[in-house]
């Protein structure tokens, strides 16, 4: 396996790769995502077009089987800036971290925690003090949730993020099995970066 970190327009090129694994990995529970790749590409344009954003890559030969992103939250899309402007917060503190994406047969294995490192490290180096990221939140009886779905909170507890009540965001997006796009809420989880 092979870890690459991509900045800015570096990602161009690992647009369709990058697209595919987000679509794969957001199949599952929770988010279920019934995506499109011209919604992807539409979405990643933001990294591509950030000359501050990271992304860390990983592949198993050529084939792209983990992803993680980032980019200055006053450079991520609306729905993510709205609840910190909404809150009084300073855009400029914020670090904000797209998504991890692991193929499940490499999850285990410490990439989870390597993506973390890997862009709270390149938060420090922006002057960054604060990462903050979203996670969409399901009802404990979702009908697809699986039996053996353990959520991510502990791993995010470990790694000093605290979920910040109040802050939250809403996306629209097709759910595996649906007909048309529903509301979902997503709540932001936070942590004040150690000086480097």
């Amino acid at each position: 396996m092979t870890v690459d970190l991509l900045r800015g327009g570096d990602i161009a090129r690992h647009v369709d790769a990058l697209a595919r694994l987000r679509i794969r990995v957001f199949r599952e529970f929770p988010y279920l995502y019934d995506g499109s790749a011209e919604y992807e590409a539409h979405y990643l344009q933001t990294y591509v077009d950030s000359p501050h954003s990271l992304i860390v890559l990983v592949r198993d030969g050529a084939e792209a089987v983990g992803a993680s992103t980032s980019l200055p939250l006053a450079e991520a899309h609306q729905e993510m800036r709205e609840p910190f402007l909404a809150a009084g917060l300073p855009l400029e503190r914020y670090h904000y971290f797209g998504e991890s994406l692991l193929l499940r047969p490499y999850r285990g294995r410490g990439l989870g925690v390597r993506f973390f490192e890997e862009r709270e490290a390149h938060a420090r180096h922006l002057g960054q003090s604060w990462t903050t990221f979203c996670a969409v939140e399901r009802p404990p009886d979702h009908p697809m949730r699986p039996a053996d779905y353990v959520p991510n909170d502990v791993f995010w507890g470990r790694r000093g993020y605290v979920r910040e009540p109040g802050l939250e965001c809403r996306m629209s997006w097709l759910d595996l099995g649906d007909n048309a796009p529903s509301n979902k809420t997503l709540g932001f989880w936070q942590r004040r970066l150690d000086p480097a």
